[in-house]
């Protein structure tokens, strides 16, 4: 049993590398010379953010300058990245507070669950996104950090105005 072979002529339109290379180089030129850049020079200029973007974590405090945070187990509860560390302490007055309370910034997802359920408004995610650190166990954030963040926090969606504006 033979195997036909069919030869198709394509025109020389399709086969002509040096004409795709030379359109291909009149695209770059034509974008080399557009007035129009949206180049930015990146540490002197920045994009401005949205104001509900979600960035690193950030502790409010109360007028003492203690957390607002009671300790409640809600937040590492709801985190489905289970990402948040949280032993609950007692005082003399029978107020709660957190012994230890630590976000893995490299396991958070940024859902903003944990802002969303926090019945103080203690935790927020913040509007920062500049992070680096030389070792892993720079991103694990203590209270005493998250407390020490001083940028904005993330203005999550309000459901009175369904198009969030």
């Amino acid at each position: 049993m033979a195997i036909g072979v069919k030869v198709l002529e394509r025109p020389i339109r399709q086969t002509s590398y040096v004409r795709a290379t030379l359109s291909g180089m009149a695209l770059t030129l034509k974008h080399l010379l557009d007035p129009d850049k949206v180049t930015i020079q990146y540490p002197d200029e920045k994009w401005p953010l949205s104001p509900r973007w979600r960035g690193t974590h950030r502790m409010l405090t109360n007028e003492e300058g203690k957390a607002k945070c009671v300790a409640c187990g809600l937040c590492p509860t709801v985190c489905p990245a289970n990402c948040i560390k949280l032993v609950p302490g007692e005082d003399e007055n029978g107020n709660r507070y957190p012994l230890v309370f630590e976000i893995d910034e490299f396991r958070c997802i940024f859902c903003g669950y944990c802002q969303e359920v926090c019945p103080e408004e203690a935790i927020h995610l913040g509007r920062h996104y500049e992070n680096s650190e030389y070792s892993r166990d720079g991103f694990v954030y203590d209270l005493e950090r998250l407390m020490a963040q001083t940028h904005p926090v993330c203005e999550m969606w309000d459901p009175a105005d369904p198009k969030g504006e």
